[in-house]
């Protein structure tokens, strides 16, 4: 989730089979041999698209919250548990997490921020992590969401960096209009890559995408894709060997504007696949 120019992340912060399949038909057959045969070509699912389908699926894949507490970069206090589903809730393999206005006095966010709490939402992560290495070179991240993108509304599906930040990707963010923000932070020259894309009736279903693979010792290119189209390629200095969390969460007003709406405000997600390949 982009927050300019302020370092804003908590400090502590695949080709999929199919086109695996299509790329390797293009390639040069490997020798067996110079393939190494304790590395054979594979693809390994580590959240498969029915993490969604019940809350027993759910909570052996995912967690309550961000990953460092309920709190961040918005006026929201994350609400949920296996047994509170106000906020984040299941219903035909559909995951919606609710954002609603409260008026009590709840505190404030985590610094630096410090905004008065004024929602309660939710947000999730990923048991798993992605790490680029040289057994995992290539991932490949993507769901479909109905996205809100009102004044004052912040959805995010994105990674972020577990012991560091950055890393940063962002696959899905609206920061309260109809322009979904395709982040990478940071590149080569050590600023955000970004590539902002209008979409047509965010609520409505849209697929997102984004395709890992290391590309350098260090550096990993990123392939950013909505609704299977390729919308832009950005280079990530200094991901690989990098562990990072995978974050789905409703974040309310912040760098989407104040004030955010009154009304109860959702974000929905379905058929969540997270894998790992080798070629």
């Amino acid at each position: 989730m982009t927050d300019r120019p302020l370092a804003r992340r908590h400090v502590i912060g695949t080709l999929g089979a199919g086109l695996l399949a299509t790329a390797a038909a293009t390639l040069p057959a490997t020798p067996a041999a110079a393939r190494g045969h304790d590395r054979p070509a594979r693809t390994d699912v580590l959240i498969a698209p029915s993490s969604f389908r019940n809350y027993r699926r759910f909570e052996n894949t995912w967690n309550y919250h961000y990953p460092w507490g309920d709190t961040h970069n918005g006026s929201v206090r994350m609400v949920g548990g296996p047994d509170d589903h106000r906020h984040i809730s299941l219903s035909d393999g559909v995951l919606t997490l609710k954002a609603t206005r409260v008026t009590d006095d709840d505190g404030t966010s985590m610094p630096p921020w410090n905004l008065p709490i004024r929602y309660h939402s939710g947000a999730v992560h990923a048991k798993d992590q992605v790490l680029v290495d040289d057994t995992w070179p290539v991932w490949d991240l993507r769901g479909e969401f109905q996205a809100p993108s009102g004044h004052g509304t912040w959805p995010a599906f994105w990674i972020t960096g577990v012991d560091s930040w950055p890393p940063e990707s962002d696959i899905l963010e609206y920061k309260g209009t109809a322009d979904n923000w395709f982040n990478t932070y940071q590149n080569p020259d050590g600023e955000w890559s970004s590539s902002i894309i209008a979409v047509d009736r965010p609520e409505r279903w849209h697929s997102y995408r984004a395709v890992l693979t290391k590309v350098s010792a260090t550096d990993v290119e990123i392939r950013y894709y909505l609704d299977g189209e390729l919308m832009g390629t950005h280079r990530g200095a200094d991901f690989v060997g990098r562990a990072m969390w995978i974050i789905i969460n409703l974040q309310m007003e912040g760098s989407s504007g104040t004030p955010g709406p009154e009304t109860d405000t959702y974000y929905r997600a379905r058929g969540l696949y997270v894998a790992r390949s080798r070629p």
